[in-house]
């Protein structure tokens, strides 16, 4: 028989709370009890409580039937981490600390409903219309973690999120600026860096527009993966994020993210002038940079510039010089773009970049530049000739 008692809270407002007796416990062999309270009224708690003690009368309370989204979450991501690399792990707590918790976390998991789902995802499309879709599909996996796990009854359309309308981002009009520069805004823009007296900086655009790397892989670079006999770049880890925001580095994301490539004579020249410039300025701050594992881009304390020092100083020189805007990522774009109108294959490119699959290659590369618009033109009038 449960007993009832009441209280008051800090507020000093009259509650009522009860404790019976929920059988034993079937791992430990222990006696449970449970414990409820928050009731306004001693009539509201004997209702509860006549309604467990049926329950128990029929099997026992189902405890996980009470269970916090946080908790179902929590369950989840120890899974979810022996999975994915730590970058892509500690961007995912990032989301649910940010956005996925603050909806969901302190409701239990069996209550939610469709319209809950709904309104979140809803207010996730205002705020973020181009990434809010990773947060709806990363919620929709814990829903089906509860599922499997047995909080959730599967016969009472478990997942909400399977069951809402996903928003869709509608096509803007007007022209989507390209996020890359033809051979002559290329030329432009290192006209707009002196070698002599930013060596390493135009070094690292060098780099990145000749090589095509991202940025995570131009700044994990170390001496030992360049051959200057033999003019090869190997590309074997990346600089990224892991939990906190603390930079680490990995490998590659995918197999065919390590890769050698060639480099051409120029960009060699430069490497090697900063690599004896390097040497000089490092030994005055107290650092011995022969060893092959120097970083080839470095802090002045010798260890990994931050992600965004090429960002700062790209946009610093667009801004100065009133170039048009493109982002660090934009230089791998203008490498593939230059590749194609070069008259490099599909094959050849993907190769180049470290795409996993052509289709990678095809889906984000097939810019063309105003020349090869122009000559696609000539072709066709050339053909038809009348």
């Amino acid at each position: 028989m449960a007993s009832i008692k009441s209280y008051k809270t800090k507020d000093g407002k009259k509650r009522y709370r009860f404790q019976i007796y929920a059988g034993i416990n079937q791992q430990t062999g222990k006696v449970k009890k449970t414990t409820r309270r928050g009731f306004k009224s001693k009539k509201e708690a004997t209702l509860e409580a006549s309604r467990l003690e049926l329950e128990i009368d029929q099997g026992g309370i189902k405890e996980e039937n009470n269970i916090k989204f946080i908790d179902v979450y929590n369950q989840w991501y120890q899974a979810y981490i022996n999975t994915v690399r730590e970058s892509t792990y500690a961007r995912t707590d990032g989301m649910f600390k940010n956005h996925i918790l603050p909806a969901f976390g302190n409701k239990r998991i069996r209550t939610i409903k469709i319209n809950d789902v709904q309104k979140a995802v809803n207010k996730w499309f205002k705020i973020a219309p181009g990434t809010f879709t990773k947060w709806y599909h990363y919620t929709s996996m814990v829903f089906d973690y509860a599922i499997k796990e047995g909080y959730i009854n599967k016969n009472d359309n478990a997942n909400p999120c399977k069951l809402i309308s996903v928003p869709k981002k509608q096509d803007e009009k007007g022209d989507i600026p390209l996020n890359f520069w033809d051979k002559s805004q290329l030329q432009r823009f290192f006209n707009c860096i002196d070698p002599n007296r930013e060596l390493e900086k135009f070094t690292l655009f060098r780099v990145l527009a000749f090589c095509g790397l991202r940025r995570g892989e131009c700044l994990a670079l170390t001496w030992d993966d360049i051959n200057l006999s033999d003019n090869t770049m190997r590309i074997n880890k990346t600089l990224t994020q892991g939990i906190k925001g603390k930079q680490i580095v990995q490998a590659p994301k995918t197999r065919k993210g390590r890769r050698t490539i060639i480099l051409d004579n120029e960009t060699i020249n430069y490497l090697k002038q900063w690599r004896a410039k390097q040497k000089k300025i490092y030994f005055m701050l107290g650092f011995n940079t022969f060893k092959k594992s120097q970083l080839i881009f470095a802090t002045k304390n010798n260890t990994h510039k931050c992600l965004n020092t090429p960002a700062k100083w790209l946009n610093k020189i667009i801004k100065e010089d009133s170039l048009n805007k493109i982002t660090v990522h934009g230089f791998r774009h203008s490498h593939a773009s230059a590749l194609f109108a070069a008259g490099a294959t599909i094959k050849e490119v993907q190769e180049r970049l470290g795409h996993e699959d052509v289709q990678t290659t095809m889906n984000i590369y097939t810019h063309v530049t105003k020349q090869q618009n122009k000559s696609a033109v000539n072709k066709l009038v050339n053909y038809l000739n009348f």
